[in-house]
Order: C-alpha cells, then sequence, then structure tokens
C-alpha cells in the first residue's frame, strides 16, 4: 500500500490575524485536494505562547475528514496542550503518540525540554519508540516525527535548538530497519539530510520562513509563503517528498 502523508510545522498561533489566516489558508488547501492525504503530521510549535486559547484555534483550524497528528514543540506548554488541543488532563509529562494509518506506524514523539529550545529524547521516549518498534508486525514501514532535527543545518538559529544527544536515537534506529525515515519541524526552512543511514526530512513552516546564510542577514523572510510537505511512503519503505507552498 502506498501512503500519502502531508506534513506542516510551526504555526506559531498568537492570536494574530496574520497567522490564523496562513494556517487556515494551508488547510484549506489541504481539504480541497483530489486526493485527501491519509493522515496530516503536525512537527510542533502549533501555539506561539502555549496558551489555552491557542491550542482551541489550533484544534478549530486543523479540523479535517483525514486524521491529523500532532506533537511539541520548543513553543508549546505540554499542560494545555494535552487540555486544549487532545481533550486530556493537564499533565507535565511527555507528549508521545503512535499512530496506525494506512499500512504505517507514525510515531509522534515529544522531543522538548520544557523551557528549553533545544530538543532530548528522554529516556521514557526512548524506551517507549523502542517498545512501540519492536511490537510492529515483520515488514512493518514506520514513520518517527518529532520537532528538533538532530543534525546541523548550517544556519546558527537551528543548529542551536537542534535535538541533544541524538546518538541514542541513532542507536535505537540500528536495531530498527522497519523506520523508512525521520521528520522534523523547527528550522522554518524545507531541507533533507540523512540521519542514522535513513531520510531526515524537515519541513517548512507556516509562519515565516529562514533565510539561509547566503541568501541575507536577517533571518525571518515573512513575505515567503506558507509550505508544507507530501511524503510519498510506497510498498517497499521507500520515502518520497514533495513540497510546495500555498499562495
Amino acid at each position: 500500500m502506498t501512503a500519502l502523508f502531508a506534513q506542516i510545522s510551526d504555526l506559531h498561533l498568537d492570536g494574530t490575524e496574520r497567522a490564523t489566516r496562513r494556517a487556515v489558508r494551508v488547510m484549506d488547501y489541504l481539504r480541497a485536494l483530489p486526493r485527501l492525504v491519509d493522515a496530516l503530521l503536525v512537527t510542533g510549535d502549533i501555539a506561539d505562547h502555549g496558551e489555552e486559547a491557542e491550542y482551541e484555534e489550533a484544534a478549530r483550524i486543523l479540523t479535517a475528514s483525514f486524521p491529523v497528528l500532532t506533537c511539541p514543540g520548543n513553543h508549546d506548554v505540554r499542560p494545555a496542550y494535552r487540555k486544549a488541543l487532545l481533550g486530556e488532563a493537564p499533565d507535565d509529562g511527555p507528549i508521545n503518540q503512535a499512530h496506525h494509518i494506512a499500512g504505517t506506524t507514525i510515531l509522534m514523539c515529544d522531543s522538548t525540554i520544557p523551557g528549553r529550545d533545544e530538543g532530548r529524547l528522554d529516556a521514557e521516549t526512548l524506551a517507549w519508540i523502542d517498545s512501540t518498534l519492536a511490537g510492529l508486525p515483520r515488514e512493518a514501514s514506520a514513520l518517527i516525527a518529532f520537532h528538533q532535527p538532530p543534525v546541523e543545518l548550517h544556519h546558527p538559529m537551528p543548529d542551536s535548538g537542534m535535538l541533544e544527544q541524538p546518538g541514542q536515537l541513532a542507536d535505537l534506529l540500528d536495531a530498527h530497519p522497519e523506520v523508512a525515515a525521520v521528520i522534523t519541524g523547527h528550522a522554518h526552512t524545507a531541507a533533507a539530510s540523512i540521519f542514522a543511514t535513513r531520510p531526515l526530512i524537515v519541513g517548512p513552516a507556516i509562519t515565516w520562513t529562514l533565510r539561509m546564510p547566503w541568501e541575507g542577514d536577517e533571518a525571518a523572510d515573512l513575505e515567503q509563503p506558507p509550505g508544507l510537505a507530501f511524503h510519498v511512503l510506497d510498498d517497499n519503505g521507500r520515502l518520497t517528498t514533495h513540497y510546495r507552498v500555498v499562495l
């Protein structure tokens, strides 16, 4: 079964008309596609200040006929996220969720360290990833998604807040060949690299686009349209990614 997943990231909903308009534009685009995606992955920084009202708005905007899978970013706050976005009791623990969709297991992982921009997959989350993957049937395909990239992207802004101790995840992936790719956000730029021999795909941002050092000194390009990614996972476990902007 060939699966089609969309990815958006870094909505930074803050109650302003600009942030709302950009997120609504992308969701309207996705909902109007001739073929609906099997699921939408939202890789963090959904809210800008981690307030309940921001997550309540996110819940309204992200409503769709296809599954919408989320994980937190460094701007997100776990208790408010759980209460207003997930409808759960407020809690400070990591927010990790596994979803089985279109023949693929998607692990939406919490790589946040409350109060810090850097990320880390803590011992509880790494153990959960390992046990979840170990329970999959033979020949299964899986994707792992979280917020902070585990490799340098050659810009001081995202590289100052990347995933700490990435070797722990790399060692875990060595035992799990069923993982087809690692998917992240955080950097506000569409990018592709390699991590632990897997494709590492970084989704673009909804709110603004990162200017790379060779493009200028001002990091945030507010004029670029919001971007998204489409991930096609084929029967052989090979991931192909297409990037789009929504005008």
